[in-house]
């Protein structure tokens, strides 16, 4: 008789798969109740470390050009491909629309401004920095959060889904072995009631993107005020209209640039 090999599925932190460093797990078990496998339960020093390595990852990701954040989109979508189905297939062209913004959305976000001085006036988008996501709706609920993010620039740290930690996980897979760099993407599962307040009120993290959270719009906006992020509530993100340039637009600094003119 074959012995069964029970799969605990680990977190994404740093681009290295780990447990919580509690050793809390929780389970899944399939439409009868049998149990299926084992994921980790974040804690809030499993938010910690994916801030720290959402942080450190975060300069050489927005030094990468346009062009080739868009590339490394490309090749996340060719990945998940290779695993597809219906709600992945979504997915999928979700990935594949945000990697062909990704030389675009600077110009349409940006403007030169008329000044009565004899100087130019720029107007650019730079990403933020890091943003966490508490993302809802399976895995197109995580790609359509997490995707308008990274092209931006951004890096993030992401919240799975109560209900479906196993295509989080599997999720975090693809990712890893993409071209993302480590540090990009992080991805914790557990339970969000316990991880989110962590998140929203941690110094480190820039802005939040939060979808079906079951903290209310005011208490996501006490935390949030703490260091001054940016929060963004979204009713779904599942839908066929819930995407778009307002979607990076949301996550990006818009700095003003004085240049003289002749210089």
């Amino acid at each position: 008789m074959r012995l069964k090999v029970n799969k605990t599925h680990k977190m994404l932190i740093g681009g290295a798969f780990v447990r919580s460093e509690s050793n809390r797990t929780l389970e899944t078990v399939d439409s009868s109740g049998e149990f299926v496998s084992n994921y980790s339960r974040a804690s809030r020093k499993d938010v910690r470390d994916a801030v720290l390595s959402a942080r450190n990852a975060a300069q050489g990701w927005a030094k990468k050009t346009a062009y080739n954040r868009g590339q490394i989109l490309y090749r996340l979508a060719e990945m998940l491909e290779a695993k597809s189905s219906s709600l992945e297939d979504e997915s999928v062209d979700r990935l594949l629309y945000y990697a062909g913004w990704s030389d675009k959305y600077q110009q349409l976000l940006g403007t030169v401004n008329p000044v009565a001085v004899p100087y130019f006036n720029f107007s650019v988008p730079e990403p933020m920095g890091v943003v966490g996501i508490a993302a809802s709706g399976g895995l197109l609920g995580i790609v359509s959060l997490l995707a308008p993010v990274i092209v931006g620039g951004n890096t993030c740290v992401v919240l799975a889904p109560d209900d479906c930690p196993v295509v989080a996980c599997e999720f975090a897979e693809v990712v890893a072995t993409s071209d993302v760099p480590p540090g990009v993407v992080n991805i914790l599962t557990g339970t969000q009631s316990e991880t989110l307040p962590h998140l929203a009120k941690h110094m480190d993290v820039n802005a939040l993107a939060v979808c079906g959270s079951s903290l209310s719009r005011s208490e996501l906006v006490g935390l949030a005020t703490e260091n001054m992020k940016r929060l963004r509530i979204f009713d779904q993100t599942g839908g066929p209209d819930d995407q778009g340039l307002s979607w990076i637009e949301d996550f990006q600094e818009i700095k003003t640039v004085w240049h003289p003119v002749g210089s």
